[in-house]
């Protein structure tokens, strides 16, 4: 029968706001997830045949007989699912933290029960997305579950930020198998298309914050101090980053880079482009290294261009990862961009958004921003991407100027 002994039955905490069809694929992601990455349940509960773990939110596998389940939250006390059970895997949707209270009868005497208690127990941590940004927004959450909550972490990210993630947490096991006594599996991600990944949708709130969500935390996660490697650039550097992962992200203002790189340079400082590619062609636009910066693009580890990072005096960037890696690495960064509202990343002083234009779009849970690139706009009208294209190099070198001021006070 696969990995579990008997047919699962799904429960939700909350009524979910999706079409039939959708409720199907979630369930069918469902049970690829808890098959595949959380494994059978593990837990014994010293009663044959009766298990329980928390590795795909709330899992309880019950024999057969005259039992009945009811789960709960143990801080509201209030009951979600109150049934009679037989054979049955009974597992939540939800997969974030819930203080979860499970009590379960044998021919209505009961036999077990359990509150959700996650200190001294083995955790692992999942981070769902491979995306550069997503994955810092969540790294300092490793160090603050294990602390907050007094649990045995071990987490597992994409092989790209290994090398990150070792210089930030040497003493926190990263690992890519599952332990078989792990007690909890939380799944770090956005939480923008299954209602049960996150208690609110990722849009409404910091990037910041989706881990202290997800996790249940009073507050979001301290940043990491980033232990610096040698400098290799003895001049005064700045760093940009003119790419992301679309054009949508970018800031397409004629010009606008090679303006601002003009600029940067005639402050004397060298201009370094650290994207991977030189150029990138979408949706009819050109972004490419500006003219004046020097070349350091290309497939480099993560590592260096964090280490580079770290000694630059600030980044200037787009809503995108190397503007999360240089705030990895303590750079201060420029931010340029409209196509996410200004509190959306990280939190910085230096955020270039044009509040006259439209903007904003992805953080509209009313809009669907995958499905067109410009999803306010009409497609190569004029307003196409006006986000981007009316914020004017004089908004960038004002943000610069601010820098270099606070940094100049701050001694």
């Amino acid at each position: 029968m696969g990995v579990f002994p008997y047919p699962v039955q799904y429960f939700s905490c909350k009524d979910f706001t999706k079409e039939p069809e959708d409720i199907q694929r979630m369930l069918a992601y469902l049970a690829q997830i808890g098959a595949g990455t959380a494994g059978p349940v593990a837990g014994e509960t010293g009663i044959e045949g009766l298990k329980i773990d928390f590795n795909d939110g709330v899992r309880l596998e019950v024999p057969e007989g005259p039992w009945h389940v009811t789960i709960g939250d143990h801080d509201s006390g209030t009951v979600f699912y109150d049934q009679d059970v037989s054979a049955t895997i009974v597992v939540s949707m939800e997969k974030y933290y819930i203080p979860w209270e499970v009590h379960v009868s044998y021919a209505r005497t009961p036999v077990f029960s359990h509150v959700f208690d996650m200190r001294e127990q083995k955790v692992r941590l999942i981070f769902s997305s491979s995306l550069l940004g997503d994955t810092q927004s969540f790294l300092p959450y490793v160090p603050y579950v294990r602390d907050y909550y007094g649990a045995k972490v071990y987490y597992w990210l994409a092989p790209s930020m290994h090398e990150i993630a070792r210089r930030l947490f040497p003493d926190i096991p990263l690992q890519e198998e599952r332990d078989e006594d792990t007690y909890a599996t939380f799944y770090f991600n956005a939480g923008l298309d299954f209602p049960g990944a996150s208690p609110i949708d990722g849009r409404q709130v910091p990037m910041t914050q989706t881990g202290q969500m997800i996790m249940g935390l009073p507050r979001k996660a301290p940043l990491a101090a980033w232990p610096k490697g040698p400098r290799l650039i003895a001049e005064p550097y700045v760093c940009l980053g003119v790419q992301a992962s679309s054009v949508t992200k970018g800031w397409l203002f004629p010009g606008g880079w090679e303006n601002v790189t003009a600029y940067l340079k005639s402050l004397g400082y060298r201009v370094l482009c650290v994207d991977r590619e030189r150029e990138m062609t979408a949706h009819g636009y050109r972004v490419a290294m500006p003219e004046g910066a020097e070349d350091f693009t290309g497939n480099r580890p993560l590592l260096e261009r964090a280490d580079m990072l770290s000694h630059a005096a600030f980044f200037v960037g787009l809503p995108s990862g190397l503007s999360w890696l240089a705030r990895t690495a303590g750079c201060p960064v420029v931010m340029i961009g409209g196509f996410s509202l200004p509190w959306c990343e990280f939190p910085t002083p230096y955020r270039v958004y044009n509040r006259l234009a439209c903007g904003g779009c992805y953080n509209d849970v009313r809009l669907n921003w995958k499905e067109k690139a410009c999803p306010r706009q009409p497609t190569g009208s004029e307003k196409m991407f006006e986000c981007s294209k009316k914020i004017t190099p004089r908004m960038v070198i004002a943000a610069i100027d601010r820098l270099r001021a606070d940094t100049a006070a701050r001694g």
